[in-house]
């Protein structure tokens, strides 16, 4: 029963005697002399029964006992210490990993993160952008925020907003467009939904032309090429408010298709932390208020 309860100093006697290959080093790392770092390995190795390292002429030698215990012990200290540095002016530093579409990122969450971060000073945000393909388990993912329709298996789902598209390009484009039939002779670029351009058409009253646009895996990337005059681009027109602004993207048409919409997603296996709870309130109430 006594193995249950390992001396935290001779743990750390081992781990530094381990790094260094070193008593003497071991010694000066933890500010005690090699006979006090020498005498608690002994102590755990007569704990566990086993020899830990081989006392050579010039220095030690880990045993296969020792070479076994060794990256537990360092990777459960490199975790205290992690958790530790986490710690600031009274208050416990939580960390949030979200996945998050490049459109909405770039779009609707970066200009806020600022408000996020005066709000919640001791959470963390950790950001991976993507192209809506994620993996929430496999990526070690708190939350993803993604475009669709909300069905994502073993996922919980709570809906932030829609996200019409609508036609959007590069302003001498813009001025040669009078009608949605004439972008039969415009290149339309397209995302790899093949249903997105028709659905536009249909909404437009008007047949679809056959589609022949540039393919993108991006909708940031293809509004970027729809700025440089590369073709018509259909896009969430709410994400790229900015370019529409300053003129670098025009909307020639006010009408719009709701495809789908964003969502924030989390694994229902997922305990939810203080932190995520706080950022889950926080960017579903900033999704409210755009709505409002």
């Amino acid at each position: 029963m006594a193995k249950s309860y390992l001396p935290l100093n001779a743990l750390r006697a081992f781990e530094a005697s381990a790094r260094h290959l070193s008593f003497t080093k071991a010694g000066m790392e933890l500010r005690v002399g090699q006979a006090a770092i020498s005498h608690q390995v002994k102590a755990l190795e007569a704990r566990l029964g086993v020899e830990l390292f081989r006392r050579l002429p010039r220095g030690l030698a880990l045993t296969d006992e020792g070479q076994a215990l060794i990256p537990a012990i360092a990777e459960s200290f490199s975790r205290l210490r992690a958790t530790l540095e986490r710690f600031e002016k009274g208050h416990f530093r939580g960390v949030v990993s979200v996945g998050v579409v490049g459109t909405f990122a770039t779009g609707w969450l970066l200009p806020r993160l600022g408000a996020f971060r005066a709000a919640h000073p001791f959470v963390d945000l950790r950001l991976q952008t993507n192209n809506n393909r994620v993996d929430l388990a496999g990526e070690g993912l708190d939350f993803a925020i993604r475009y669709g329709n909300g069905s994502w298996r073993n996922t919980d789902a709570i809906h932030l907003f829609a996200a019409p598209m609508s036609p959007v390009c590069a302003l001498q484009i813009a001025e040669r467009i009078t009608a949605p039939v004439d972008l039969a002779e415009e290149a339309l670029l397209r995302s790899y939904q093949a249903d997105e351009w028709p659905r536009w058409f249909a909404a437009a009253g008007v047949p679809c032309p056959a589609i022949r646009g540039t393919v993108f895996d991006s909708s940031v990337t293809m509004a970027e090429a729809a700025a440089q005059g590369a073709g018509v681009a259909l896009l969430p027109v709410a994400m790229f408010e900015r370019e529409l602004s300053f003129g670098r993207l025009v909307q020639p048409f006010a009408i719009e298709v709701s495809i789908g919409g964003y969502w924030l997603t989390s694994l229902k296996s997922k305990a939810e932390t203080d932190a995520m709870r706080a950022f889950r309130l926080w960017v579903v109430a900033e999704a409210a208020n755009i709505q409002a």
